[in-house]
């Protein structure tokens, strides 16, 4: 790289940093390197061209990471919809064992829960509002 042309490290850091921000994004989209040459005699021309390209750059990625976190949000709304299934047929089961136990199992099973587990209205509102919550999704 010829820098010579260039008067004061300010102008040889902007030719540095433009070049670099093309070559980073071309080569992170799998293009080509865009050769962009920056002089004195040239009009603000080639810098409005690099900033039009760097733009284009950004946005191109901005594009590819959004279609990526729409991909994970779709598997996370997948999980939470198979966590849901699984919980309501985990409460149903729950429910159907109580009403097929008899007293008498029932006040065994109870002795070994911690406290925590026997008084929840007794924990702070905001760990019991998790709980409380219907089955809905809220995505």
């Amino acid at each position: 790289m010829s820098t010579g042309m260039y008067q004061s490290p300010m102008e040889v850091a902007v030719y540095q940093l433009h070049n670099f921000s093309i070559s980073f994004f071309s080569s992170l989209l799998g293009g080509d390197v865009v050769s962009v040459k920056l002089d004195n005699s040239a009009s603000g021309a080639s810098v409005v061209a690099i900033d039009n390209k760097i733009e284009q750059a950004m946005d191109l990625v901005k594009n590819h990471l959004m279609y990526a976190v729409r991909e994970e949000v779709e598997v996370l709304k997948e999980q939470i919809k198979e966590l849901l299934e699984k919980n309501s047929q985990l409460e149903r089961e729950n429910s159907l064992l109580k009403t097929l136990a008899s007293p008498e199992q029932l006040e065994k099973f109870q002795s070994r829960l911690p406290t925590e587990v026997l008084c929840p209205e007794e924990q702070s509102p905001g760990a019991a509002a998790p709980a409380q919550r219907s089955g809905g999704s809220a995505v």
